[in-house]
């Protein structure tokens, strides 16, 4: 991927992050908010679903295409 995609992607990503988790949740700590962020991240890399993986989650995905 080329710097120009890699860019859109990590904006995409951030709009994201804000609209699904920083402005549905109050966070009482930085460390809630941490460990907010890493339930996130696991959600959003292993358990969402997306309709461009047939709608499947990215591991189910994976196992299938394995």
């Amino acid at each position: 991927a080329t710097d120009r995609t890699r860019a859109v992607e990590r904006k995409r990503l951030f709009g994201l992050l804000k609209s699904e988790l920083l402005y549905l949740q109050e966070f009482h700590s930085v460390e809630h908010f941490i460990e907010e962020l890493h339930e996130y991240i696991e959600w959003y890399n292993n358990k969402r679903i997306k309709l461009k993986l047939n709608g499947l989650s990215p591991i189910d995905f994976r196992q299938e295409a394995a």
